[in-house]
């Protein structure tokens, strides 16, 4: 893989992320109601809608909320209409950015990227200008909070459940796959007795970043001031975050 881990990039996102609960909540009822839309309301039958609830809840979205977006989807209540958007383009010192999109309001959302670009020294390009550096994968994290878990056990199983790799650092072991086997491979850990911190589809770099503090600073806040925004989902990078 990248050789770089990217739970520590995610532990740095939900740092900044904690004095945004409301955003986070606007954000997660928008991806349950994109899945709902798309494949019904049912968690037991809808496997995207199963994985957003999960990740809302992990993040303590209450119930209500929860069922409220799969209502609006499912035409029980009225509500707006979300599209889903993806932009791409480079930060400052040439670091690869692509922002997912979630909103009602296109033209809004597409202003305030141009404008987190343009005010960080970034630029926004064509479709497919950055995309190519990254590879969709299924990311499952599994932290050994008290020593117990068996690196080579763990390994056998997770590529016996179908993983391609596994990566572990800091007794954080961090195992990816082919977004079409995550659900199998996620499900069979966690049968397993596995305690899992994260687990997602995602978009992962081919190659990493790393750049000095000052310019690392200014390409964070790029990415802080995407994600500030409601109708900003995703914001995927290849900056190696110092350690």
């Amino acid at each position: 893989m990248a050789g770089h881990s990217k739970w520590h990039n995610i532990q740095r996102r939900k740092g900044a992320q904690d004095a945004k609960r409301g955003k986070i909540f606007m954000r997660h009822a928008k991806l349950i109601y994109t899945a709902a839309k798309q494949g019904g309301g049912d968690p037991d039958m809808n496997p995207a809608l199963r994985t957003t609830i999960e990740k809302a809840k992990a993040d303590n979205m209450p119930n209500d909320n929860i069922e409220r977006a799969i209502k609006k989807a499912t035409g029980t209540l009225d509500g707006a209409s979300y599209e889903e958007v993806t932009y791409e383009g480079y930060g400052p010192n040439g670091i690869a950015v692509i922002v997912h999109v979630l909103t009602d309001n296109r033209n809004r959302a597409a202003a305030e990227v141009r404008h987190a670009f343009s005010k960080h020294g970034g630029n926004l390009g064509e479709t497919g200008c950055v995309s190519f550096m990254f590879d969709r994968k299924g990311y499952i994290v599994i932290m050994d909070k008290e020593g117990k878990v068996d690196e080579d056990e763990l390994t056998l199983e997770a590529i016996e459940a179908g993983a391609e790799d596994i990566e572990v650092v800091d007794n954080v072991y961090e195992i990816y796959t082919m977004p079409d086997d995550f659900e199998k491979v996620r499900n069979d850990l966690s049968e397993l007795g596995y305690d899992i911190e994260e687990a997602e589809v995602t978009l992962i770099p081919q190659n990493y970043t790393e750049l000095d503090k000052e310019q690392e600073a200014t390409v964070t806040q790029l990415i802080d001031m995407l994600e500030e925004s409601e109708d900003v989902q995703d914001v995927y990078h290849n900056l190696k975050i110092a350690e």
